[in-house]
């Protein structure tokens, strides 16, 4: 059985709605029709779970519904796995479909999913996660420290290796392409890793240690986003910048199973889905289809985000992808960015459980550094330093210089 849970919102009755999800996504039809027979609704219909009924809501979700109060559930549906397999373009189409589209619902939002033992083996999930992140990157027993190239575009190949030159010498350990930044004529991709990727190897030559540089392959085609991928691969590169709601599921699993690149999944457009919180779906159920796809390293948010996301919602997307579905293993790497500098580094590792296992990732608040963008990498390293041996960040900037400038920069919470 697969077990979805719906949070419904009606002015009607919840039982019958309930119902009528549980027919329409499996063996539902308006009208009865021809070899629709109750042994075949046994074997194959959806059925209602369970109802675990909420407060009333004073306003509808979708505005055009009407005056209130309505009324609200969680309902468990479970759907019979013969009727959907292992195909998680169908598991996708059963838990949305034409759930949206049913009359008398003011709002409907999917916020569980439980799966099967079937599933586990069935999709390869992640090639590196949380150990090989750690493994090709050299950093043990705290977090992952990287950054972004910014401005995200109209830096020419050239000047972009000139940043990421610095960064290596302040020893940061990841850098990334923003995820807008793809093969831009401005900057086509072989001529970015070109000119990166020697300074990468040359101080992976010199001190023993190779930052991870993730670079953008991104493509419709996945033909073009493999030719991508094997660009990066030759030159010596070990990570790929993968929009994964613009590839689709498809695209991430042609690239799965032909990849040697850590795949660090920008979560572009997942707020569509989400940020009404009557409608659309949960990032703890979405999290999951690419999960078991293979994404290595899933980008979130971060507390004090620049976005709108509040930080309760990075919490519990920090939480999802450090979850197992089945194992360990199928575990992605928590990536914390948006906004980020190293004041939030405190509170980022009380909340998450005072774990180190996640990459930091911190844009304007290194390379906006008011002493440049070597000064920022060390200034994040001292902020998590002073987190985890419990010094307020005031005290340790006493005698860390970088942190301090960093604190009298970002310390207001606008500048990052």
């Amino acid at each position: 059985m697969i077990t979805l849970t719906y949070r419904i919102e009606t002015s009607e009755s919840i039982e019958a709605l309930a119902a009528k999800i549980a027919s329409d996504q499996s063996t539902g039809t308006f009208v009865a029709l021809p070899g629709e027979t109750e042994e075949l609704k046994a074997r194959v219909a959806a059925r209602v779970l369970a109802i675990r009924h909420l407060p009333e809501a004073l306003q509808p979700s979708i505005p055009e519904a009407g005056n209130g109060p309505f009324k609200r559930a969680d309902v468990d549906i479970g759907f019979p796995f013969d009727a959907i397999g292992t195909d998680l373009s169908a598991l996708m189409t059963i838990a949305i479909g034409g759930t949206y589209s049913i009359k008398g619902l003011s709002g409907i939002r999917i916020v569980d999913m439980k799966l099967p033992d079937d599933y586990r083996g069935a999709h390869p999930g992640p090639q590196f996660g949380v150990a090989g992140s750690r493994k090709l990157t050299g950093v043990e027993g705290r977090p992952i420290i990287g950054t972004i190239v910014k401005p995200a575009l109209g830096l020419r190949p050239h000047e972009t290796a000139a940043m990421v030159g610095e960064l290596i010498a302040a020893g940061v350990d990841f850098i990334k392409d923003d995820e807008k930044l793809m093969s831009p004529t401005y900057s086509p991709l072989a001529e970015r890793v070109k000119a990166i990727m020697p300074l990468i190897l040359d101080y992976e030559q010199k001190t023993g240690k190779k930052v991870m540089y993730a670079f953008g392959i991104s493509h419709a085609d996945p033909d073009v986003m493999m030719r991508n991928h094997d660009l990066v691969a030759k030159a010596g590169g070990n990570c790929a910048v993968v929009n994964i709601n613009s590839i689709g599921f498809g695209g991430m699993a042609y690239l799965r199973k032909r990849s040697s690149l850590v795949l660090h999944a920008h979560r572009n457009g997942w707020d569509i889905l989400t940020r009404h919180p009557g409608l659309g779906m949960d990032f703890k159920v979405w999290q999951q289809f690419w999960r078991l796809l293979g994404v290595d390293q899933f980008q979130i948010n971060g507390i004090a985000s620049k976005y709108w996301e509040p930080d309760d919602s990075f919490i519990r997307s920090f939480e999802a992808v450090t979850t197992p579905i089945f194992s360990p293993d199928d575990c992605a790497l928590p990536v914390a960015g948006s906004g980020q500098w190293g004041g939030q580094a405190p509170e980022t590792y009380q909340r998450t459980g005072r774990t180190v296992d996640l990459l930091y990732l911190c844009g304007g608040g290194i390379v906006s550094h008011p002493d440049g963008p070597g000064a920022g990498v060390r200034a994040v390293q001292q902020a998590w330093q002073a987190a985890v041996d419990g010094i307020p960040l005031a005290r340790f900037a006493l005698k860390h210089p970088e942190l301090a400038r960093s604190i009298e920069k970002f310390g207001d919470g606008k500048a990052a």
